[in-house]
């Protein structure tokens, strides 16, 4: 079962994006995101790539355990519906 390790940055998304796309292409529904720690802007387009080869293969993936960092840029980016992620609201003040 394919796991994403410690670092979801630029520096490691082209490895990490290609294999997820393996893993989904050998049917793994559920990606565990529990072990991501340091993630960037690059993290959310990992994801959605994961997403749309998974609706190309008529599949929901889900994302179980998304550090809080990765979930506050989803809500930046406005896409927290396409990864079914949880939204974070923005502070009021």
């Amino acid at each position: 079962m394919f796991v994403p390790a410690q670092s979801l940055t630029y520096d490691t998304a082209k490895g990490v994006l290609d294999a997820g796309l393996q893993a989904i292409a050998a049917g793994q529904q559920v990606i565990d995101l529990a072990q991501v720690s340091r993630v960037d802007s690059s993290a959310v387009a990992v994801l959605l790539g994961w997403q749309r080869a998974a609706r190309e293969r008529s599949v929901a993936l889900h994302f179980t355990n998304p550090p809080a960092s990765l979930t506050s840029l989803a809500t930046l980016y406005g896409v927290t519906d396409l990864l079914q992620v949880p939204r974070i609201d923005a502070p009021h003040h």
